[in-house]
């Protein structure tokens, strides 16, 4: 079996676990360089997987041949950049979500792997879940009817990530939760309903919970201990209506919110039957069948997602083939974050 050379460019949460762990159970791959400008970061990634390069700037891998495929698992804003320095030296790249902090980033990346002929993908690894795979597939056959409209709920309560850190500095992450949560259910959605285009956007953000970062009280905090030195200038709440060619899709996100409950979850609604999906859980089918409503609970084995992300990545390296993850399919996702940011700027609706 072909192995093909890996090397992890950001060693932090989505590395350690997600990518590394997937990579080291895969018998495709070798992970050749760990890389992050903390070195402790590198170092203590790469000796639990004896990785046998251990470096803290990732431009020695651009002139190590061997090196064939790269995940970059590094903050928001050196997607970009970090990208089309590896597809500009012939590497194919695995780079997380978001794909950049904005989509005339994105249009270069794409651009890059075109006239390099590489395979970037994107990190939206809910295209590789099973439970969104099976909502897709009753979609496509035609099980809910006309698809009309589908809802997305993904609110927590007083959970923003790394307060007064990179996750809250827009200069780095590009925006708040809609970047960050929300990137991850509207591809989803996209993926599922596969609109032609999205025609106009409506929509509101608000930064309401944190006027001093030292007063924000949380219940949980991911990404952190809290920087109350830093910066805080993004949205924690988002909500807001797009228009496609086919349904219309509503939703609300939510960081932090003044409501002691979690709702992380998607509604498809059609004139024959709806499915409500517990994200990252189980989904419920709903219909009627002679005159009886049905509420259909479906079971079936579960594959580790991230595990397919990074197996289909690699096929697609040694096949030079696209794959459902490539830049192409996300377009459509972060033009119309662009255009969720610009509604809420405007206080109107967006036009695309």
């Amino acid at each position: 079996m072909k192995k093909v050379t890996v090397a992890v460019i950001g060693c932090g949460a989505i590395a350690r676990d997600a990518h590394m762990p997937s990579y080291a159970n895969n018998p495709m791959a070798e992970v050749k360089y760990v890389v992050d400008i903390k070195p402790e970061k590198a170092k203590a990634l790469g000796e639990k997987y004896r990785v046998p390069h251990i470096i803290t700037d990732y431009r020695e891998i651009l002139q190590d041949p061997e090196v064939e495929a790269v995940s970059v698992c590094t903050p928001n804003d050196t997607h970009a950049p970090i990208t089309i320095d590896c597809l500009n030296a012939g590497k194919n790249v695995l780079c997380e979500k978001p794909a950049a902090i904005n989509a005339d980033l994105v249009r270069k990346m794409k651009e890059a792997a075109d006239r390099n002929g590489k395979i970037l993908n994107i990190g939206v690894v809910n295209r590789f879940n099973t439970a969104v795979n099976h909502i897709k597939d009753m979609i496509e056959a035609g099980e809910l009817g006309k698809v009309y409209h589908i809802y997305c709920s993904f609110r927590q309560h007083r959970s923003i990530p790394g307060l007064g850190g990179w996750f809250t500095n827009k200069k780095v992450a590009g925006g708040g939760v809609l970047i960050d949560w929300g990137v991850h259910f509207l591809d989803l959605i996209f993926y599922c309903i596969n609109p032609k285009k999205v025609l106009a956007v409506s929509s509101s953000t608000y930064s309401e919970l944190v006027k001093d970062l030292k007063d924000y009280t949380y219940v949980d905090m991911w990404a952190g201990p809290p920087d109350y030195d830093g910066v805080y200038d993004v949205e924690e709440f988002v909500t807001g209506l797009i228009r496609t060619d086919g349904p219309t899709i509503s939703f609300n996100g939510a960081w932090a919110q003044n409501i002691g409950e979690s709702a992380m979850f998607i509604e498809f609604l059609g004139d024959k039957g709806g499915i409500k999906l517990e994200y990252g859980g189980n989904f419920t089918f709903y219909t009627t069948k002679n005159g009886i409503l049905q509420e259909i609970k479906p079971s079936y084995q579960t594959k580790n997602m991230f595990y397919e992300e990074i197996d289909s990545f690699l096929k697609s390296t040694i096949a030079n083939r696209k794959n459902r993850a490539n830049v192409d399919n996300i377009l459509i996702t972060a033009e119309t974050m662009d255009a969720i940011y610009e509604s809420a700027k405007l206080g109107k609706e967006v036009i695309l």
